[in-house]
Formats: C-alpha cells, sequence, structure tokens
C-alpha cells in the first residue's frame, strides 16, 4: 500500500467533532519521533470542539466546516462531504483519520481516499458496532472488552481491521469506567496503526489487513478474570 510521497513524511489529516484525546495522541506521537508523520489539517463540523484548540495549541492548521450552510441541499451529507474533500486535498492529505468524528462518511469520501481513511472504535470489532459500545460489552456480560482501528468502509464500524488491544472487564465496571481504560489503549495504538501505514506496510486482501514484517506476539494469552 502506497503511504509517504516520496522522500517526506506522511501528510495526515485529522476529522474530529470533540475533545480530541485522540488527537493528542497523535500529536504527541509526531512530536516525540515516534510516528514518522505531518498533521497537515485538523478539521471539524463544530465550531467549539476541544479538538479545534488542541491543534491551535500545537500549531497545526485548523478548519471549521460548518455543515449548516448544506443542510437544506439535496444529498446534503455528500455535499458537506466534498467541501470536506476539497479541504483535504487543499492540505495535500494522504491518510484520513477520524478522531471521535461525529459524522457518518459517505462515499465521496471513501471513494476519494480508498483504504486511506482509518478510525478507531472502543469495542473488540467486530463485536458492539455503533454507539455505547462499552454499555453494550457490560449488558452481554463480557470478560474482555477493548478498542479497534479499521479501515473505513460504507458500513457503520464494518471495515478491515489493523490493530486491536483488549481490556479486561473488571467487577463493578460501568460504562464510565470501562471506557476510560480502554481509552488508554485507543491512544496507544492509533499511533501504531498510522506509524504502519507510514512505513508501507499494510496492505488489505478483502476484509485481512496484512502487516510486512509483524513483530512477535507479546503475551501468548490474556484472561479474564486472571
Amino acid at each position: 500500500m502506497s503511504a509517504r510521497t516520496a522522500g517526506g513524511k506522511l501528510k495526515v489529516g485529522v476529522l474530529a467533532s470533540g475533545r480530541g484525546s485522540n488527537l493528542q495522541a497523535l500529536i504527541d506521537a509526531v512530536e516525540s519521533g515516534r510516528l514518522q508523520a505531518e498533521i497537515t489539517v485538523v478539521v471539524s463540523n463544530k465550531k467549539e470542539a476541544a479538538a479545534l484548540q488542541r491543534a491551535r495549541q500545537h500549531g497545526l492548521t485548523e478548519v471549521f466546516l460548518d455543515p449548516k450552510p448544506f443542510a437544506g441541499q439535496a444529498n446534503s451529507r455528500e455535499a458537506y462531504d466534498a467541501a470536506v474533500l476539497d479541504v483535504l486535498r487543499k492540505h495535500e492529505v494522504e491518510l484520513v483519520v477520524l478522531a471521535g468524528y461525529m459524522k457518518i462518511v459517505t462515499r465521496v469520501l471513501i471513494d476519494a481516499y480508498h483504504n486511506r481513511i482509518m478510525n478507531i472504535h472502543p469495542s473488540l470489532l467486530p463485536a458492539f458496532p455503533g454507539l455505547d459500545a462499552q454499555k453494550q460489552a457490560l449488558d452481554w456480560g463480557v470478560k474482555l472488552a477493548g478498542c479497534t482501528v479499521h479501515f473505513v468502509t460504507e458500513g457503520v464500524d464494518e471495515g478491515p481491521i489493523i490493530v486491536q488491544a483488549a481490556v479486561p472487564v473488571v467487577e463493578g465496571d460501568t460504562p464510565d469506567t470501562l471506557a476510560a481504560r480502554i481509552l488508554e489503549q485507543e491512544h496507544k495504538i492509533y499511533p501504531r496503526a498510522v506509524q504502519l501505514y507510514a512505513e508501507g506496510r499494510l496492505s488489505v486482501e478483502g476484509r485481512r489487513v496484512r502487516i510486512a514484517n509483524p513483530p512477535e506476539p507479546g503475551a501468548a494469552s490474556l484472561i479474564s478474570p486472571s
């Protein structure tokens, strides 16, 4: 899979709607040298999104793209994504990263960035897609929850899986306490997935993401309760 331009760092565009903690994890990884990439633009559909404030604090280009002017148009979601696409192309984005982006991405972006849009979801997909994943996990009584980085397709949380991290569910967990522990792992695996892409080590074969020269596995198993 093609990643970076010749002789340069991977150019990443981030779409975010909220607090931007995963954006911050990416920024930290770039600034520490763990992620060989450049965040060329951060785009939000929310004017007051903390993600835009984080971008400003780190000297990144940030763009608020108001969805309201598109609301009355036919195919308003596609029209909005076409405007997003214009911003991404203006900033020469090679990989799009969704970081708490609360809009469903349409084919306009998916076709333009085929297998070049990543998302992170707080469950071990394909279990518990969609909203309230942590509550779903607790309602089902699972013993292991976690998070997944995947490529984006038209199906919600259905794209090929890149990296996952498992998190034990403990007695007395609430959706909030479980979400907080999962978020810690999100901040670890999202930069890792982007770095794998930047190194050109990812390829998609059907539903499977192949990783060239994968590292040796760590623990043979994770059992909960241990």
